[in-house]
Parts: C-alpha cells; sequence; structure tokens
C-alpha cells in the first residue's frame, strides 16, 4: 500500500557544500558524497574489514591522530597524497590483505570537510554514499523513513558532474518512497538518466573536471571501481567520531 504524499518523509539535494546551511538538518540523515573518491574508499575500506575510519578535516589533525592512535593515516589534498601521510584517497590501495581489522584516519580534500559541516549542523544521522554501495545506502534510507539530505561533497564548493549523478542514481531508486520538491534533485535524477548507460564516457564527454585530473594523475582504474555499482555494498554510518559498518 502506498504512502499518501503528506505521509512521506522529504528528500532534498545539495550540489555544493556551500548549500547546507540553507537546509535544516536536524530532523534529516545526510548522506555524504564524494564518488572521485573519499566514499568509495571508505566503503572500499569498511567492506574489506576496517575496524573503522575516522574522518578529519586536516592534515595536521590526521598525523597527531594516527600518532596518538598507533593507527594508519591516509588522505589527499588536491588528488594526491597529502604530506605527512601515510597513503592516499584510492580504494584500490584497501584491499582485505591490507586493511582488515585497522583503523584508519582520512582526510580529503572535499568529503571529510562536508561530514564536519553536517555535523556543525546538527545533522540528525550520516552515513556516506557511493556506486560502490548504493544499494545499502537506498535500503537504509528506504527503511529509516525519515527525511533525507543528498549532500554532494563537489569541488571546494563547486558542483560537479560525479556526485550530482550518484544523488540522481538514489533518487532513481528510491523516489517513489519520498516527497521531492526540490529542482536539485530533478537535475541530478534527469543528468543520471542521460549517463546511465555509461557513466565513465559520460564523464569524458562532458570534460568533468574532477575526472580529467585523476585521469592526468594516471588513475583511471581508480574511476572506473568508483563508478560500479555494488562493489563494495555495506553501510557506512557515523557513530561516535567514527564511520562504521552498519
Amino acid at each position: 500500500m502506498s504512502l499518501k504524499k503528506s505521509d512521506r518523509p522529504v528528500l532534498n539535494t545539495i550540489l555544493s557544500p556551500s548549500l547546507l546551511e540553507l537546509y535544516d538538518v536536524s530532523d534529516s540523515i545526510v548522506v555524504i558524497i564524494d564518488i572521485l573518491r573519499a566514499t568509495s574508499t571508505i566503503a572500499t575500506a569498511l567492506h574489506n574489514g576496517a575496524k573503522a575510519i575516522i574522518p578529519v578535516d586536516s592534515v595536521a589533525k590526521c598525523i597527531k591522530l594516527g600518532k596518538q592512535l598507533e593507527v594508519i593515516t591516509a588522505g589527499e589534498r588536491n588528488g594526491k597524497i597529502a604530506e605527512g601521510l601515510q597513503y592516499g584517497n584510492t580504494p584500490l590501495q584497501y584491499t582485505r590483505e591490507f586493511i582488515n581489522g585497522k583503523t584508519l584516519v582520512l582526510t580529503t580534500t572535499n568529503g571529510t570537510k562536508l561530514l564536519h559541516l553536517a555535523l556543525s549542523e546538527n545533522a540528525k544521522g550520516i552515513i556516506t554514499g557511493s556506486f560502490c554501495n548504493i544499494s545499502a545506502v537506498c535500503d537504509y534510507l528506504i527503511n529509516q523513513k525519515s527525511n533525507v539530505v543528498l549532500a554532494c561533497a563537489a569541488w571546494k564548493n563547486r558542483i560537479n558532474i560525479e556526485d550530482t549523478l550518484f544523488a540522481g542514481a538514489v533518487i532513481n531508486r528510491i523516489k517513489e518512497r519520498f516527497d521531492l520538491n526540490c529542482d536539485a534533485s530533478q537535475i541530478a535524477q534527469s543528468l543520471y538518466l542521460q549517463a546511465k548507460n555509461d557513466l565513465f564516457e559520460f564523464l569524458k564527454e562532458k570534460d568533468a573536471s574532477h575526472f580529467h585530473r585523476l585521469m592526468k594523475f594516471g588513475l583511471e582504474e581508480d574511476i572506473r571501481f568508483c563508478l560500479t555499482e555494488d562493489n563494495a555494498n555495506v553501510l557506512s554510518i557515523y557513530s561516535n567520531g567514527r564511520l562504521v559498518k552498519g
């Protein structure tokens, strides 16, 4: 039996972190989206047995926590491994052999900063979303029956295509369960419907800025992995300062 429209929770999409402050997220689950590559890396590490991921918003804090807790430090700035950190932000590094049972402190240019912004805005709940774990994300959002904000990390507050595509993919799956009165959601879904047959080629054809940035670093394999559905299909949920497997 379908819900009446007025009984449905509300779903909104923000295409840039700079727009988050326009929404009251205290009654919403915020989905942090950073497809290339933070949220894809998070899903992969948890899928491969990471004990937890501690997201931090600065390299200095990452290094400090790593030393205090004697855990792995990782992250990037502008697509490259940040100076002073052990590992980068590539999901392909986080194999089961490497990450199983370990804790990772992670900082990235966009994704971990947006997560901390959502925390500062008193989000009701926070999960991270990627194509790698899209089914787990959609199942969770449907089951929670809560308002949702799909929050794109973008690139230094500038809207990007890949995060918008993921928001559109989620909307395309779950829209019947939510009240959608949001132009950004309509834009995201429309873009996804154009791109869904080959996301990689769509990003290439549209000259997506971060796509080209990572391609110049020789990271095509990373990009293709990040655009593959359910290759690390676990729920990544924020709890007590850590992202853990839900």
